[in-house]
């Protein structure tokens, strides 16, 4: 197993800045070669070390969740977290970096946290300040799914803005906490007309990813549901995609 050299002044600087240009902004100290960082809006740390000013260079992570979705294949080194990945160049792990951070502040506990924080001391005990706090959790919710889908519709490729929508699988009002309803994983952001027929079940999605639209909807309606690529579903996803398929099955074959 592989042991990480002592950090020099160099290594030091370029993972300071990589660190920080990357929202780990909280620098934690030095334990065997490797550097701690930490962020005030992401959840876990990171550590980062190189064998040599040269690289290679060494990233190793303690959330597991950020672990499961980065998609990048492990080291055996010896160093903290729960993985560590190895890089043969500073700009190979620049390339990483960002996705690591999309999924520190996207993944739960981040959303729940942030809401938890921007809602305390607020009364919840008249229909009018529960909304208030509801706007809220929506909207720390929307954030979240904008970091994790990375700005873009998944299917469709549309990013802009204005046209996109926080989609709940699990519908806010049946949900049974405030962190199933602020899991992004219990979400998808979907263009608005993806976003309308999959509200009302008249879309729904395979396990692979691939979209099931009912055979309710018209041909220029369907014409309309365009797509470019399948969603890429974790685990968590698909145990409420299910619930709402067979939403969408029973609905399909109701008589209008």
């Amino acid at each position: 197993m592989k042991v990480v050299s002592p950090q020099t002044f160099v290594i030091r600087e370029e993972c300071e800045k990589a660190a920080f240009q990357h929202g780990f902004r909280r620098s934690i100290g030095e334990k065997n070669g490797w550097a701690c960082y930490r962020s005030t809006t992401a959840q876990g740390n990171i550590w980062l070390a190189a064998e040599g000013s040269s690289g290679p260079w060494y990233l190793a992570l303690d959330h597991a969740g950020v672990a499961e979705e980065l998609n990048i294949p492990t080291v055996s080194i010896n160093g903290p977290g729960v993985a560590c990945y190895a890089f043969r160049s500073l700009s190979s792990l620049y390339e990483a970096l960002p996705r690591l951070y999309e999924l520190a502040v996207s993944l739960p506990d981040a959303p729940l946290t942030m809401f938890e924080a921007e809602t305390a001391g607020l009364p919840r005990n008249t229909e009018a300040e529960r909304l208030v706090v509801q706007r809220i959790g929506q909207n720390v919710f929307r954030s979240g799914l904008l970091e994790y889908w990375r700005g873009r519709c998944p299917l469709t490729g549309i990013s802009e803005p204005a046209l996109l929508r926080a989609s709940h699988i699990t519908p806010w009002a049946d949900c049974e906490s405030d962190a199933e309803r602020l899991d992004v994983r219990n979400g998808l952001l979907l263009s608005a007309l993806w976003d309308a027929a999959f509200d009302r079940a008249l879309v729904s999605f395979a396990d692979d990813g691939i979209p099931l639209i009912s055979p309710k909807l018209g041909h220029e309606a369907r014409a309309a549901l365009m797509w470019s690529e399948p969603l890429a579903l974790t685990p968590q996803h698909l145990i409420r995609i299910k619930l709402h398929r067979e939403r969408f099955y029973i609905l399909a074959e109701m008589k209008s």
